[in-house]
């Protein structure tokens, strides 16, 4: 059978770092991990407590595709307590991981051949899933004098029918005010195009709260999920937050694309939204790891970086070090036993000279990580 066009879509670079790492682990090394965005704390203690308790007496089904309402519900209040937003559980959708948001949100929202305004660098899968879709992703170069976020300045002159960015974002960890937020959707608006906000890292703040685009309008599509803060990255759920119009459209392809979320999941991830103390733990390790990685990196001859507001990432600009920095991430890997992730998974222009690293493992973890860093450095 030949393949489709559609499916010819590139790798994700950073999960062939992860099975490089994982083949390294099984010929007997330690490997140190910061390539992978993903949180070292797993899901707290009582999102487990709450599924043990419900698998005893609930054989957990299908849910409705919309998700559990009280799930749905406790989504909303939580945009009451931490953004200050009235918001509707009827406008709340549980999904299949933000993968699965994505899928949702694009396909709802976007005809065959429109354009989607990307930002570069980003997450990669953004661009991967939209060619999939048969939707055109329009990379827009950020400066780093920006933050490498986008301005409105930047869409001048270029096509689009929709816009999505992310605040906090990967991999820089930059963030929007809500000025900056709001002259961006404005700008879309403008053009009776979409804006779709990736509010996936909403919750890790290391100086300011972050911005929801629905402090600024109804008329947005968010996309958030339990893998970030809430620590469930592998249990795949997520929500979409959007406007009545798209309840029912999303609802519709929800059905058929999905069926519903994982029940399990939806379970754990309502009783994970309450475990503030444990959550707010996870926060200050990230920041003494934030702290830890901004202090030694430059010393070690990582200097040209972002400062994150937010997330857990540092993207270092390595050109002055190589203009290969998938063979650059290769070696680091081999000689230093630390999994890194080559900046051409978020900017296929500019990403032959960045690498990102993640600090959201233990303190231990990245201290080990720096220390064998600082001795790869030295001897190259």
């Amino acid at each position: 059978m030949r393949n489709s066009s559609r499916g010819a879509v590139d790798p994700f670079i950073v999960m062939d770092v992860m099975e490089a790492a994982r083949q390294a682990e099984a010929s007997g090394r330690h490997i140190i991990h910061m390539e992978v965005g993903q949180p070292s704390a797993g899901a707290p203690k009582e999102a487990l407590d709450a599924l043990a308790s419900r698998m005893k007496t609930d054989p957990l089904g299908y849910t409705v595709a919309l998700g559990l309402p009280e799930l749905r519900a406790r989504i909303a209040r939580y945009y009451g307590e931490r953004h200050g937003v009235d918001l509707d559980p009827a406008r709340v959708v549980v999904t299949p991981g933000s993968s699965g948001g994505f899928v949702l949100a694009f396909t709802a929202l976007f005809d065959a051949g429109q354009r989607v305004a990307l930002g570069r660098p980003g997450y990669p899968s953004y661009r991967q899933i939209l060619k999939a879709l048969d939707l055109l992703p329009t990379e827009i170069e950020a400066s780093a004098a920006n933050g490498y976020q986008l301005v409105p300045s930047d869409l001048e002159g270029v096509s689009f029918d929709g816009l999505l960015l992310a605040s906090p974002a990967n991999p820089t960890g930059t963030m929007l005010g809500r000025e900056a937020l709001g002259a961006l959707i404005g700008c879309c608006q403008s053009r009776g195009a979409a804006f779709l906000s990736d509010e996936i890292y909403h919750g890790i703040e290391h100086a300011a709260p972050s911005v929801s685009a629905l402090e600024v309008s109804d008329d947005v599509c968010v996309i958030n999920s339990f893998s970030k803060y809430f620590c469930m990255t592998g249990w795949r759920v997520g929500w979409l937050v959007v406007p009545d119009a798209q309840v029912r459209q999303i609802e519709r392809l929800a059905q058929n694309l999905f069926i519903c979320p994982p029940h399990a999941a939806q379970v754990a991830a309502l009783a994970a939204m309450d475990a503030t103390e444990s959550l707010e733990a996870n926060l200050a390790v990230y920041a003494k790891n934030r702290d830890m990685m901004l202090a030694e990196l430059p010393k070690i001859g990582f200097d040209r970086i972002a400062p994150p507001d937010g997330a857990f990432y540092i993207y270092a600009d390595v050109s002055a070090l190589t203009q290969d920095s998938r063979a650059f991430a290769a070696e680091i890997l081999e000689k230093a036993g630390v999994a890194v992730t080559p900046g051409l998974d978020f900017d296929p222009v500019r990403g032959h000279g960045t690498l990102r690293f993640s600090y959201a493992r233990g303190t231990a973890d990245i201290a080990e990580g720096l220390d064998r860093l600082r001795r790869f450095m030295a001897q190259r």
